[in-house]
């Protein structure tokens, strides 16, 4: 099966009012999609072909990591005004795509220039709170008891934590009334004023930062990512770092960007998003698992045309690559709670977790209805593996059938690209630029715009 392309220009109706030409810059600046079930025996090929523009690369997958696909393998190809993609993507259950409903919202989105927007938590009458600072046990039950203490009902939330940092974003909306948060300013800086106290650190390392808006936040795993940075939780190397390698390309320009790590849900999102808010540009890529082995190459320059230019910049795309790979990569006991919502219940639950010497690294809160639907990873308050006499006694005081043990997670990197890396010497700079002498014949074979790539 294939959609797309030609399908959708007989299917398309002109307003009167337009020219030819006028067709054509609509033609040229909205990306073409094509949807085919029937190249690849184990995957769906999803293909993009588009005017380039900075930024592009990244609402594409990001499409595609909102719904939970899988990219197991991808193309990147352009050359400078054109870009083209080829996206081989599996469900959650490693099976091609069958959801004629998935598949239309797919070609929809790609389609549009409102690329995988959220819906808007300003239209839902929801204030947005930003939150940054030093990490420490028990930080989130006292952030959730000074909402609850405030009557602040959570609708959603999502927390990381990184190299001692914690980011959150928190939806909220007024308990009793639940008319919006940010209607009264006074409150407003009241909130602010009480979330920084229970931010503010003790050691003087980095402030705490909060803010409070009604603007929608068009992408929050996206606005997570810029949060940290911004932080600078990059500044610190963790002990097992995955392996990352930034090499020029004199010859054409390129700074080529290498990465090797065990392979997991929204690896390439992170990688794709962190590359694109520090300014660069991507024009040619390939994407490829191993078993669980990731390997990612990007061959990229900075907005202004110019590859990475010194020692410093160099490092420093290292070093974020690096933490945009760890921030979701948290260790831990994954815990799932599915209850009947109601005012200050994630304060409670976090207060439990505290109390049993806890240490949530990372938490995604939702609720839809009367129902709350969140997930925490936990470990011990030093970052060791949690003790199952610890979970067995928040299980139950909180409900055994509420709070489920789904998984503990495996330690976040393993060192077999490292080891690689060795084994060939030279960190894989040599490897990579000699993938480099094919990767153009590669990708246009891909694309199938030729027959062999031999």
């Amino acid at each position: 099966m294939e959609r797309g392309g030609a399908e959708k220009a007989a299917e398309m109706e002109w307003p009167a009012y337009l020219n030819e030409y006028e067709k054509l810059v609509i033609r040229m600046n909205n990306p073409r999609v094509v949807i085919d079930n029937a190249v690849c025996p184990t995957a769906t090929l999803v293909k993009v072909d588009s005017a380039r523009k900075h930024g592009i690369l990244l609402e594409a997958v990001q499409v595609l990591t909102d719904l939970n696909l899988s990219v197991k393998k991808a193309y990147i190809s352009s050359d400078g005004r054109w870009f083209m993609d080829v996206f081989h993507v599996t469900d959650q259950f490693g099976r091609k795509l069958a959801d004629d409903s998935v598949i239309s919202y797919i070609e929809q989105s790609l389609d549009t220039e409102d690329h995988g927007l959220r819906r808007s938590c300003a239209e839902e009458g929801l204030a947005t709170l930003e939150l940054t600072g030093a990490d420490r046990p028990g930080l989130l039950s006292e952030v959730f008891a000074v909402l609850a203490d405030l009557g602040c009902g959570v609708v959603e939330a999502k927390v990381w934590t990184h190299n001692g940092r914690m980011a959150c974003l928190v939806s909220v909306k007024d308990e009793r009334s639940g008319s919006p948060t940010d209607a009264d300013a006074r409150r407003i800086h009241h909130i602010e004023s009480r979330l920084r106290h229970v931010l503010k650190c003790d050691h003087g390392v980095c402030g705490a930062r909060t803010a409070v808006s009604s603007m929608a936040v068009a992408h929050t795993d996206r606005r997570l990512h810029q949060m940290m940075f911004a932080d600078r939780d990059y500044d610190r190397t963790s002990p097992s770092p995955p392996s990352v390698s930034v090499q020029n390309w004199v010859e054409r320009g390129y700074s080529v960007v290498t990465v090797q790590c065990r392979d997991r849900p929204k690896l390439l999102f992170d990688i794709v998003c962190t590359l694109t808010d520090m300014e660069y540009v991507v024009f040619h890529g390939t994407i490829d698992t191993d078993g669980d082995l990731a390997h990612q190459e990007f061959y990229v320059r900075h907005k202004d045309g110019s590859p990475v230019s010194s020692e410093a910049e160099r490092q420093r795309v290292i070093q974020c690559l690096q933490a945009a790979i760890e921030r979701r990569s948290s260790e831990g006991v994954r815990l799932e709670l599915r209850i009947e919502d109601k005012p200050g219940l994630l304060s409670e639950v976090t207060r439990t977790f505290r109390e049993n010497s806890l240490l949530v690294t990372r938490a995604e809160v939702s609720t839809k209805g009367d129902m709350a639907s969140n997930v925490f990873y936990v470990t011990d308050a030093a970052g060791r593996p949690a003790d199952p006499k610890a979970i067995d006694a928040v299980r139950l005081r909180i409900g055994p059938d509420c709070l489920t043990v789904k998984e503990e997670l495996r330690p976040q990197f393993r060192r077999k690209a490292a080891a690689a890396d060795d084994d060939q010497g030279g960190g894989g700079v040599g490897i990579g630029l000699f993938y480099l002498g094919n990767l153009f014949r590669r990708n246009l074979y891909n694309l199938g715009l030729i027959k062999s790539c031999s």
